[in-house]
């Protein structure tokens, strides 16, 4: 019998683009995990903004399984069910007419990228093809989507990238004044900068936006792929603002867990994806569109949507309790479950610090940057999961001083 994988197997097997923790899960159950020796640790991470129902949630292991059994793969030859009845949800519950399936976020970001260049060009010619996205934002990383994000770490040495593509200063309307003419053919934003820091924008910022589009005949591309899916206390984030997008993309969160992205656009936009402009393989699986609807259908509930602001709180709560004893943050942010910590200056660039420490204590944590702690847990993460999980962030934040002392 073969002996169990090793964390020394990732290093000597994978590709050294990821550093994972010395820990490997093995189980799940709901806000909790359970590593090869059976230690047991409340999960703050959420698979990155992914885990919107926790690990082996009844109602999307009952939508594999029971899809399992009937149907995986066909590619886009052909249609199925389970893709209809996801893209029929999404319209319903949102802006949109049209629904465009792919695997990952990135690659949703690469249609919109792909669909608000292209229908610029059928309406407009080729001059029209300009892109402002903003600093510290993150799309993805396709060469498109690393391109239009506002972070020169993740193109760097992947040169030449696409042209024509701007960056503006996040919620600060005058920097796109600056930049957006007759020229540009869409604006890409975030409702909450992620992996920029956990930053929401301000509703004057998207408002802005919305107008300075209609002004200049420009798309906005509105990227919740880790703000979507409930996170926000909101089916999406842009509920919150008044703003309709043109263009919004999904991942993360609406599979629960299992790959899947999407698309969302009106009738106006979708037009110009016709046949042969785009594809994916996988989009529209039969497996991840089964799990999708189970996710989507049980997240958009007024019971998980108002239980989130209610954990916003608690860990807002529980966060100001450690500070003031510790005095290790400067500042905390975010919108319902995507939270932010930003470290203070005496412990700038510790964020990461943390990671370790708190897994020894039994805690999986995220960062956003070196500077900012994160946490993206479960939509449905008991309270009581909440207050342990606090009380051992609070064990692994007391090392951490310790140590700097």
């Amino acid at each position: 019998m073969a002996a169990s994988p090793t964390r020394d197997d990732f290093d000597s097997y994978m590709t050294p683009n990821y550093s994972p923790q010395q820990a490997i899960p093995v189980r799940g159950e709901g806000s909790r995990l359970w590593d090869q020796a059976g230690k047991e640790y409340i999960d703050f991470a959420g698979g990155i903004a992914v885990n919107a129902l926790g690990h082996c949630h009844p109602k999307l292991v009952d939508a594999l399984t029971t899809q399992g059994n009937k149907l995986w793969h066909l590619s886009n030859v052909y249609t199925n069910e389970p893709a209809l009845a996801l893209a029929r949800e999404l319209v319903t519950r949102t802006f949109a007419d049209k629904v465009y399936f792919c695997s990952s976020g990135g690659e949703a970001n690469e249609a919109a990228f792909k669909l608000a260049r292209r229908w610029a060009f059928d309406n407009f010619g080729e001059r029209k093809h300009k892109i402002i996205s903003f600093k510290q934002a993150f799309h993805g990383r396709t060469l498109f989507t690393v391109s239009v994000g506002g972070q020169p770490k993740y193109s760097e040495g992947f040169g030449p990238v696409p042209g024509g593509i701007q960056h503006a200063r996040f919620n600060d309307l005058d920097s796109v004044r600056e930049l957006i003419d007759d020229d540009t053919c869409a604006v890409v934003v975030e409702p909450i900068q992620g992996e920029g820091g956990v930053m929401p924008a301000t509703p004057e910022f998207l408002q802005g936006l919305r107008e300075l589009c209609d002004r200049h005949q420009a798309l906005l591309v509105v990227d919740e792929v880790q703000s979507g899916v409930g996170r926000s206390g909101k089916l999406y984030a842009y509920m919150h603002y008044g703003v309709t997008p043109d263009i919004l993309t999904s991942a993360k969160a609406l599979g629960g867990g299992f790959p899947i992205g999407a698309m969302l656009t009106t009738d106006r936009v979708a037009p110009s994806l016709a046949v042969g402009t785009h594809g994916s393989t996988y989009g529209g699986n039969a497996l991840a569109c089964a799990v999708g609807l189970a996710a989507l259908t049980t997240i958009d509930t007024p019971e998980v949507l108002e239980g989130v602001e209610r954990r916003h709180a608690l860990f807002r709560e529980h966060l100001e309790v450690i500070n003031r004893k510790y005095g290790v943050f400067k500042e905390i942010r975010g919108m319902g479950l995507l939270i932010g910590a930003e470290m203070s200056d005496a412990y700038e660039g510790k964020a990461r610090d943390i990671l370790p420490l708190a897994l020894e204590q039994g805690l999986m944590a995220l960062v956003a940057g070196p500077g900012v702690l994160r946490m993206a847990p479960s939509l449905v993460i008991p309270e009581a999961d909440i207050q342990e999980g606090m009380a051992r962030l609070e064990l692994a934040i007391e090392r951490l001083v310790s140590a700097s002392e």
